[in-house]
């Protein structure tokens, strides 16, 4: 069972082979800190959390590093109407990052370097780019000569030609920064220092560093001049990433990274996000509105992760729907093991081997197919919630003990490698007066009023059920259900 991942480098799928073998060094271009993160850092967060789990669960040892933004025009906007410093408003967003990512379960990753923080790492990258004859010094500012290296546009696909054509609309040759350059094409490495703005002191006068520079300093800091996994969203691909491996290759004459990921973007009904269409959804927001956080999680995962995702209501509905699934499962253990006669010890969940991960294992290798790897979950927890039922109505279940209980911790051990948990102690009895079980059954005996054409019961069960809080939702499929 080979994993292979769709290198966007290449397009095409390939197998997973890393520099050294056993060990994962991976990057992920993380937020600018301006603003609460919305659904869109959800999915990017979720997804190589995720894939950072999948990897240490097939055995690799895996060195995962996110940056920080902390300088950007954006941060400095919104400290100038604040009244506030870029560092203030950086510091707070970041605190609300980990607050955020905390509630959806992400785990940490191995470091976190910031822009700010990685200055001398900066400033030696642009000395070895311009001593090489890639960049050139102009009145303050240092620019990055792109015709000068060879292979730009091998990320994106992207020719200069081609981009040429069209590139006399766009420019305008009053801007100042355009009258520095040498060719239109060329990036600012380093910004010369504007009143009022913040600024370090460097070879070429005081002054901040370009955006795609930064990535490539924190990169070769913390993991060296070649890693296997560059990841980020497929807005990045062009120019930041196409800039990131000019300047990085450009110095080192290695690749930068063997395998570039990128996850698709999250629309809104069928939309854009932003914030103009009134339709930008921060992560607190939705999930102070009471959307579990494991639902998002499981939204996520239901989308391959290099495609868009559309977010609906009917779509947030379905996942809530279908975590309670996995989560009645989850718990099946801790509800029935005593009365099924199991000794539950500390780590008995550890990883564990039978056909049902291997099924899960051999889906998922074939470019990290979460959505696939789910049906197994799925079929686990349906079969667990089903014998749990039959317990409760007969006493007694038709699988084994032991069976139950090698299938409880095989869903256990696969929904921990998604990042799926269910809080023990935050599950009563029964949740708004009714219990999963008790909703389905209600569910079934509007169904059978339904086949017999009473139309005036089968209402009764619905507002029965809105009253309680639970929300219906029939479709050629069957009826799916959600808790307000």
């Amino acid at each position: 069972m080979t994993l292979t991942l769709y290198n966007t480098l290449t397009r095409r799928q390939e197998p997973f082979e890393t520099v050294e073998p056993g060990k994962v060094k991976m990057y992920y271009c993380g937020v600018t800190v301006y603003d609460y993160c919305h659904l869109g850092h959800a999915r990017a967060c979720i997804v190589w959390d995720v894939i950072r789990r999948y990897l240490q669960f097939i055995g690799y040892e895996v060195r995962y590093i996110q940056n920080f933004t902390d300088i950007d025009d954006k941060i400095l906007n919104r400290a100038r109407v604040e009244n506030s410093s870029m560092e203030a408003v950086a510091d707070r967003f970041i605190k609300a990052y980990f607050e955020d990512m905390a509630r959806l379960g992400i785990k940490e990753a191995d470091e976190y370097p910031r822009a700010t923080h990685t200055m001398n790492g900066i400033q030696r990258l642009i000395h070895e780019l311009e001593n090489k004859g890639f960049a050139y010094p102009s009145d303050g500012d240092v620019y990055y000569a792109v015709r000068q290296f060879a292979e730009y546009g091998k990320l994106s696909g992207r020719r200069l030609e081609d981009m040429q054509a069209g590139k006399s609309e766009r420019v305008n040759v009053e801007d100042p920064e355009y009258q520095k350059k040498k060719d239109p094409f060329d990036f600012a490495l380093w910004k010369a220092a504007k009143p009022g703005e913040p600024a370090w002191e460097s070879p070429w006068g005081a002054g901040r560093p370009g955006w795609h520079i930064e990535c490539s300093a924190m990169v070769r800091d913390r993991l060296g001049d070649t890693i296997d996994i560059h990841a980020g969203g497929a807005d990045l691909i062009f120019p930041h990433h196409e800039n990131e491996i000019a300047q990085s290759e450009a110095v080192t004459g290695k690749p930068l990274a063997h395998y570039w990921l990128h996850n698709g973007m999250v629309k809104v009904d069928g939309e854009k996000m932003s914030k103009s269409l009134g339709n930008f959804t921060t992560i607190r927001d939705l999930l102070d509105r009471g959307v579990d956080p494991m639902a998002v999680r499981l939204f996520v995962l239901t989308a391959q992760y290099r495609t868009p995702i559309d977010f609906t209501d009917e779509a947030i509905a379905a996942a809530t729907n279908g975590w309670h699934t996995i989560k009645e499962g989850l718990l099946f253990g801790y509800q029935y093991g005593k009365k099924l006669g199991w000794e539950l010890e500390e780590g008995e969940n550890s990883p564990i081997e039978n056909s049902d991960v291997e099924r899960f294992q051999e889906i998922v290798n074939n470019d990290f197919n979460f959505p696939g790897g789910l049906t197994v979950l799925f079929e686990l927890a349906k079969e667990l919630r089903r014998e749990g039922h039959i317990l409760v109505h007969e006493g007694k279940t038709e699988t084994s003990p032991d069976k139950l209980k090698h299938q409880w911790q095989t869903l256990v051990t696969l929904a921990g490698v998604l990042g799926l948990e269910a809080e023990i102690e935050a599950e009563p009895d029964k949740i708004n007066g009714l219990s999963d079980a008790e909703i389905e059954a209600k569910i079934q005996q509007r169904q059978e009023a339904r086949q017999g054409k009473n139309f005036a019961e089968s209402d009764r069960i619905r507002d029965e059920l809105q009253a309680e809080g639970i929300t219906l939702i029939d479709s050629r499929d069957g009826t799916r259900w959600h808790r307000n």
